[in-house]
């Protein structure tokens, strides 16, 4: 499969299944267009948060792609740098997890 028809595939999968699609620096680095530098910055600050000791053995899930593009959006469109790319990021899984457990209340 070659890498133009992986991205697509990989954008489905990085919302339906987060923590199932494993994803080495190299992966992330090809599917964001991005140098893996850019990648151990953000692990740096929190945003992701790889399993595997090591660069070479880290592995991200679905739920890291989508951070990860995230970021990258939050810089080009608004100038925000990592650790206010990192705050907004968690404040908006954050408001997401409380839409989430209301909807639930709401239901019962």
């Amino acid at each position: 499969m070659s890498h133009k028809e992986l991205v697509p595939m990989v954008d489905i999968l990085a919302e339906v299944l987060d923590e199932s699609l494993q994803l080495s620096i190299g992966d992330m680095s090809r599917l964001c267009s991005i140098q893996r530098k850019v990648i151990i910055d953000m692990v740096q600050f929190g945003i992701v948060e790889p399993k595997g000791q090591g660069l070479n053995n880290w592995r991200f899930t679905g739920h890291d792609l989508v951070r990860v593009r995230q970021t990258l959006r939050l810089q080009n469109d608004l100038g925000i740098n990592l650790p206010g790319a990192a705050l907004v990021i968690d404040l908006l899984d954050e408001l997401n997890e409380l839409r989430a457990r209301i909807r639930r209340n709401h239901t019962l």
